[in-house]
């Protein structure tokens, strides 16, 4: 009786199981993410850690690589901002966003100078109709970068990616060790919490 019900408890947790994909911003000085793309499923986060320079992550389109997504209002749908790290540095910001439907792209750039111009670009889900290898050739040959008028700054909840391939302001962190809802390790501990209250 106990492990049937232990069972049917784990399968919500089970159907919630969600990963986080860690993406290196400008690692070894390069201006890189890596890796340069994901393919992330509902309920995945995307976690953009900045470890040099100043960069940002900044979501446009397929069409135009180097030019900020914004909705009817004018306002960019996901810019972390500029995150500046300073070259001794032994804490890094982490920007992040959850993903609420993956069933369209989604496309990303460095809007620092030029940086997009030099294949600064990123991806999530790309397909074979849009590769990323397209999509950072068309940065490539972009004239200009664009900033936004308004950044999606870093508000207190995380939000997630809609359908329209499109994402909204994300949380930006400093903090290591933070234990997501959601996680795996939340997961985990969720788990190992049910089998000692099943024991006891």
């Amino acid at each position: 009786m106990r492990f049937s019900t232990f069972v049917a408890a784990l399968l919500p947790v089970g159907a919630v199981f969600a990963e986080t994909w860690n993406v290196t911003v400008g690692g070894n000085n390069t201006l890189t993410f890596n890796p340069t793309s994901v393919n992330a499923t509902n309920g995945d986060t995307i976690a953009f850690t900045f470890v040099s320079k100043n960069h940002t992550v900044t979501q446009s389109s397929f069409a135009s690589p180097c030019t900020n997504l914004t909705t009817t209002a004018g306002e960019t749908i996901l810019d972390s901002g500029f995150q500046f790290i300073q070259p001794d540095a032994t804490s890094f910001p982490v920007y992040s966003f959850n993903m609420a439907n993956a069933t369209t792209p989604l496309w990303f750039y460095c809007r620092q100078a030029n940086h997009c111009q030099q294949g600064m670009v990123f991806a999530v889900n790309p397909t074979a109709a849009k590769s990323f290898a397209a999509f950072q050739a068309a940065a490539m040959n972009s004239s200009s970068t664009s900033a936004p008028a308004s950044s999606g700054g870093a508000p207190s909840t995380t939000p997630s990616a809609s359908g329209s391939g499109t994402a909204p302001p994300a949380t930006t962190s400093n903090a290591a060790g933070v234990i997501k809802a959601g996680s795996a390790a939340g997961l985990l501990l969720t788990g190992a919490g049910l089998v000692a209250g099943l024991v006891l």
